[in-house]
């Protein structure tokens, strides 16, 4: 079921009948031991593919989205929502199909790495230079990013190494770095998964503005709740293909029906 809801608005994303495909190589026979590490090495060198598993992890998915829309993606473990917003973002190849999209994707994870040894202070700025923002900019939004990740109510964290954060602050400041910025297409990987309800609030109004600034965000969640305060439309997906597209309330309520939760 396709959403109309858009018709003569800017596209900023359309996925063309996109398959994904990952090669996975075995490791039966010796459990990773150097004998069977050379004997693997052999074979490839006799250009056999002995041991390589496919995984079709996304099946001829379209879709077409839009400016100021803000598209959640709901379905199991392993349906291949994160897959998908990797395709998007330009880090995974499609075996077939294209992706194409109008201005530069910007994708969020909260297991994306951040650099455990510098300070979340130094990691703001590193942060804000890689989204292509200026230092004055940095500046002028520093206590903003710092405020709004909330990671200093408790102590000066801002100032000590990464690696000493909590997942849920790491996540939570990585969040607060790239909604500094107005974006063309935001993904958001599970990122409102973390802290407390505050918090989560901070982040649905944010993603709000974002939208009204003419971006585009999806986001990924196991939270229908969250899907619900967020998201005008949905992307349900399982085992790879697209069951269905269209209101966030009508595909919900089919999830939901569907899988009990």
């Amino acid at each position: 079921m396709a959403d109309e809801s858009s018709q003569g608005h800017i596209p900023t994303v359309i996925a063309d009948e996109v398959h994904i495909v990952y090669r996975v190589n075995g490791t039966r026979g010796g459990k990773g031991s150097a004998t069977a590490a050379l004997s693997r090495m052999v074979r490839r060198g006799k250009g056999e593919q002995r041991g390589v598993r496919k995984v079709h992890a996304v099946r001829g998915v379209s879709f077409t989205a839009y400016r100021g829309q803000a598209i959640g993606l709901i379905g199991t473990n392993g349906s291949g929502k994160s897959t998908l917003l990797r395709a998007i973002a330009g880090l995974l190849p499609t075996e077939s199909g294209k992706v194409y999209t109008d201005g530069q994707p910007s994708l969020l994870g909260v297991n994306a790495a951040l650099m455990s040894d510098l300070t979340g202070e130094r990691n703001v700025v590193l942060g804000g230079l890689a989204m292509g923002m200026s230092r004055e900019e940095i500046r002028e939004r520093y206590q903003d990013i710092v405020d709004f990740s909330g990671i200093n109510e408790k102590g000066d964290f801002i100032t000590l190494p990464m690696r000493t954060y909590s997942s849920g602050m790491a996540a939570r400041l990585r969040f607060s770095i790239a909604a500094a910025k107005n974006h063309d297409v935001l993904m958001i990987d599970e990122a409102l998964a973390t802290g407390d309800r505050k918090f989560r609030v901070r982040s649905e109004e944010r993603i709000r503005e974002l939208r009204k600034e003419a971006g585009t965000v999806f986001l990924v969640s196991h939270n229908n709740t969250t899907i619900r305060e967020t998201c005008d439309r949905v992307l349900w997906l399982e085992k790879g293909e697209l069951l269905m597209d269209g209101g966030t309330d009508e595909v919900l309520k089919a999830y939901e029906r569907e899988t009990g939760k």
